[in-house]
Formats: C-alpha cells, sequence, structure tokens
C-alpha cells in the first residue's frame, strides 16, 4: 500500500526547515545515541572480566592486551569499505546490518574456550562494528543543513561519555548472573550482545534511507531538507568546481597529522578503558559490581569536562590551543597514575580523564573544518580507523609490560608523552582549510 504525505503549508520556507529539522532529530539523534552506547559497551565489556578469563580460561596479561586490541585491527581494516557500501546499499539497510553482526558477534564472546577463540572474536567483533561511526556521520550529511550537523554531532558525542558512565554498573551487575551452566562473565556477553540484535530489528523498523523515504516528513519538509542541501552542494561547486581528489587528500600531510593526534588520543583513552577495572580490583575486595560503579566515577568527571570546554571553545576561539591544553592534562594525569599505589593511580586517572575525553570531542571540527565536505565522510572514516589503532596499541603494550615487569607504569608514562607530543603537534601546526577549498565549502 503507498503511503500518503501530507502537505503542509508553503508560505513560510524558513519555517518549513526548521520543523523538518526539529522532527529529524528527535526521530533519529536518541536512536543514535543508544546505539553509540551499546556499540561502545560491547567493544569494551571485557575490561570487567579479565580476572574471570584468566581464572577461568588462562588468557594472561600479555593475551588478554592483544585480544583487546586486535579488535582495533580489523576495524581499522573494514572501516573504509564498510562506509563505502553505506552508501551504496543505503543507511537502513548497512546500520541494521552493522548492529545485528555485531551483536552476534558480541554475544559469541561468551563461548571462548581460549587464546585462540579470544583473539578470533575480537577481530570479528571489529570487523562486524567498522563504519558505524563514519556511517552516522554521513547519515547527518544526508539528512541535516550544515549548520545543524555540528550541534547533531556533539549530542551524538556524548554517547561515548554516557556509555562510559553506565558500562561498569550495567556489565558488573549482569556478571552477577549465574546458571544454566554458564558463568557471571558469560551472561554478561551474552546478554549484552543480544540486546544489539534486538536493536538491529528496531533501526530497521525505525530508520529511513533519504529525506524523501520518511513519511514522517511532509512533502514540504522533505522538499525543504533536500533543496538546502543540495544547494549547499551547488556553492561549494560553484566555488570549487573540481572536486578535490581522495587519493590527493591522502597525500596530504595534514591528514597524516590529523591521524597522528587522532592516534595519541585513542591511546590514553583505551589504555585507562581497559586497565581502570584492573586498578579498581586492586584498591579493595569489591565485587563485580562495584568495580563496575567504581568504574563510572572518571567517566562522570570527563562528561562535565567536556561540556565545560566545548564552553570555552566556542567563547575564546583557538581551537587548537583548547586541544592542546586538555591533552597536557590528560598527560600529566597519566604520568601520575604510574607513581603511586592503586588508589593515588585511580584518582589520578579520574584527572586525566577530563583531559584525554574532551580531547577527542574538541578534535572533530578541526578536520572537519579543514576537509572538502563531499569527501570529508571517507577521510574522516580514515582518520577514525587509523586514530583508533591506538586501541590496539595501548592494551597490547600493556599487557606485555605489566607480564613482563609486573607493573603499568612504564605503559602510563609513555602514554603521558605521547599525549604530550600530539599536544605540541596540534598547536604549531597550521590546519587552515586547504588552498582551494574555501572554509564556506564547509
Amino acid at each position: 500500500m503507498s503511503r500518503t504525505i501530507p502537505d503542509a503549508p508553503r508560505h513560510d520556507p524558513a519555517g518549513v526547515l526548521a520543523s523538518a529539522v526539529h522532527k529529524i532529530k528527535w526521530r533519529v539523534l536518541p536512536l543514535f545515541v543508544v546505539m553509540f552506547i551499546v556499540n561502545y559497551i560491547d567493544r569494551v565489556n571485557i575490561g570487567f572480566v579479565r580476572q574471570h578469563l584468566s581464572a577461568d580460561l588462562g588468557i594472561g596479561a600479555a593475551a588478554y592486551g592483544l585480544g583487546a586490541g586486535l579488535f582495533f585491527v580489523s576495524y581499522a581494516i573494514f572501516e573504509v569499505p564498510s562506509n563505502m557500501l553505506l552508501q551504496r546499499f543505503g543507511a537502513k539497510l548497512w546500520l541494521a546490518r552493522i548492529m545485528l553482526t555485531w551483536g552476534l558477534a558480541a554475544a559469541g564472546m561468551a563461548f571462548v574456550r581460549g587464546e585462540m577463540s579470544f583473539y578470533v572474536m575480537r577481530l570479528v567483533l571489529g570487523a562486524a562494528e567498522a563504519g558505524f561511526f563514519p556511517g552516522v556521520i554521513y547519515y547527518f550529511t544526508q539528512w541535516l543543513p550544515g549548520k545543524e550537523r555540528g550541534k547533531a554531532m556533539a549530542i551524538f558525542l556524548s554517547g561515548s561519555a554516557l556509555a562510559s558512565v553506565l558500562s561498569g554498573p550495567i556489565s558488573g551487575g549482569l556478571m552477577l548472573i549465574n546458571g544454566a551452566g554458564l558463568r557471571g562473565w558469560q551472561w554478561m556477553f551474552l546478554i549484552e550482545g543480544m540486546f544489539s540484535v534486538v536493536l538491529a530489528g528496531f533501526i530497521w523498523l525505525w530508520l529511513d534511507s533519504k529525506p524523501r523515504d520518511a513519511a514522517w516528513l511532509t512533502r514540504a519538509e522533505q522538499d525543504a531538507v533536500i533543496g538546502d542541501i543540495e544547494e549547499e552542494q551547488r556553492q561549494r561547486e560553484a566555488v570549487h568546481a573540481v572536486k578535490p581528489s581522495l587519493w590527493s587528500l591522502l597525500r596530504d600531510p595534514q591528514i597524516l597529522i590529523f591521524c597522528v593526534i587522532y592516534f595519541a588520543v585513542s591511546l590514553t583513552i583505551y589504555g585507562a578503558t581497559f586497565w581502570l577495572p584492573s586498578i579498581i580490583r586492586k584498591m579493595g575486595h569489591f565485587n563485580d559490581l562495584q568495580v563496575g560503579l567504581f568504574n563510572s566515577i572518571p567517566w562522570l568527571i570527563s562528561i562535565a569536562a567536556m561540556y565545560f570546554f566545548a564552553m570555552l571553545a566556542a567563547r575564546f576561539k583557538f581551537q587548537q590551543a583548547w586541544v592542546a591544553c586538555v591533552l597536557l592534562i590528560a598527560a600529566l594525569g597519566m604520568y601520575a597514575a604510574g607513581q603511586g599505589g592503586p588508589l593515588f593511580s585511580f584518582v589520578a586517572i579520574c584527572f586525566a580523564a577530563i583531559g584525554f575525553k574532551a580531547a577527542s570531542s574538541l578534535f572533530w571540527p578541526i578536520p572537519q573544518g579543514y576537509l572538502d565536505a563531499r569527501i570529508s565522510a571517507a577521510v574522516l572514516a580514515l582518520i577514525n580507523s587509523i586514530g583508533n589503532l591506538g586501541g590496539f596499541v595501548a592494551p597490547a603494550a600493556f599487557g606485555f609490560l605489566e607480564q613482563k615487569t609486573g607493573s603499568i607504569e612504564g605503559g602510563m608514562t609513555g602514554l603521558a608523552v605521547m599525549s604530550v607530543v600530539a599536544a605540541g603537534v596540534v598547536f604549531f601546526s597550521r590546519m587552515a582549510p586547504r588552498e582551494g577549498v574555501p572554509a564556506s565549502a564547509h
């Protein structure tokens, strides 16, 4: 049966566009935030089961660190191809596929039996999740006018901070379940993974690939959104008639600098993420739920820090200086975390979280302003995938160092040094838009 799309008054184009944007935000942003929360939990929940994997399966510190990091290897390999397939098959189908396969892979983690199956499942999970983050960025470019995308992106990124807070209590609480021949950590993987599978079905029913498919927008609202986005494209082509080559941008040293900066940010975030529960366990005799609750504290602090520094950056312009500032805060906190006992380390990581989470949110507007919007989705996917390899290096190096030295002090110092280097790079680099690609085109 064909769907009837009601007409709306056309005498107020600006009002019609505002109405459409309002509807789009309320329809898709809450869903994307929930997806981001689930995505983050499924990739980092192994941080809460490290001791259980060691006791039940004999997976030591080095093997745990390698397995935690392997996720990001397959994630990086499949990120750009996945984003290209999303453009070919449409956001509705591809985002639902991503959610379905990553949910099945996350649930499959419940049945690992040793180091090799642990490695394989982490690789499968990374490949399944690849393309989600840049896919959402691409979705925004198809549905929201340029002036609205930044605000939508900020709301979407808040899902990462919320996930960091919620992952501890949720995963810790689920690990208290035992029965049916499964241990608590297996139930955690199974339930969290199957929730993603159920969410995939909701995505299929709720999302539309293009504004013209949205029966919940009037015809006038569809026309207003499509017309505004097409006008942006015409203006871009008028100022820069030849579309920049993706391969020429890949040879641009500035793109490499972006990758290095985000790599350093990811190193610190995932170094803390995967080892924080172990630090908390050394502070006292806590059960899994208590560890999860303690784990939320640094991330709660980081949410306040993200919004505080975002306001400062909006009021006192010079985005690069603010990114450098928060990276130095992260460096100081991570260095201090390696210099004392578990309680002191926990407090130091709380301080470092102010810096490294704020750095993540303050960083993205810089490459977004530098790149031509016609190819930004693919290049942002590249920056995200290469930068996220920090999620491989940090846990793998931490696991190796802890197994060899019995301490993570060297790992914390290394993270501090990388943050200082990244602060210097981001502060002193020239990051204006490329010659021939005016800022107005972004």
